[in-house]
């Protein structure tokens, strides 16, 4: 009888124990309130796309998507975003690490005006696991990207974790 309760306790665990998948992650955090971009479709148009990186400082200097602006998170600040008037009107993609942040983040450059906006689905973690690379500040190709913390970097399946500089 004990053996039989202690197999239904981790029969009835373990799905709890596993990894929440990513979709699940963002309708957890996310209202949808900004339409997703898949890596894939951002990397076909990547040329004609503002790139817009709403993570930390530290975390932008470890790598970050080719071509993109770091705006930040905890320190955007509507007031010095430097972008020209005509890319309100340029297709926009916000992204962080899974894409939650970036959702906040685009939430406010949409009441900025920008009309085009999409959140990166699965941020630069999804980007990096579809095998796209990434470019550190000097812009040579990295393996490396900053995982935000233990906990979250759990959905990069690819490239080096790194929890700092």
């Amino acid at each position: 009888m004990r053996n039989s309760l202690v197999l239904f306790l981790l029969c009835c665990a373990f799905p709890v124990l596993g990894q929440q998948p990513l979709s699940e992650l963002l309708k957890q955090y996310n209202t949808r309130s900004i339409p997703y971009i898949s890596p894939a479709e951002l990397r076909m148009n990547q040329e004609q796309t503002l790139i817009l990186d709403a993570r930390e400082r530290e975390e932008y200097e470890v790598s970050h998507i080719p071509g993109a602006i770091y705006i930040g998170y905890s320190d955007f600040d509507e007031q010095e975003l430097q972008i020209a008037d005509s890319a309100t009107r340029t297709p926009v993609v916000v992204y962080c690490s899974l894409g939650i942040r970036s959702e906040k983040i685009a939430e406010r450059l949409q009441k900025m005006g920008f009309s085009t906006i999409k959140n990166l689905y699965g941020g630069i973690f999804e980007w990096v696991n579809q095998g796209y690379p990434v470019a550190t500040m000097d812009n040579r190709p990295t393996q490396r990207v900053h995982a935000y913390s233990k906990h979250w970097s759990q959905w990069l399946k690819a490239g080096e974790a790194v929890y700092k500089n």
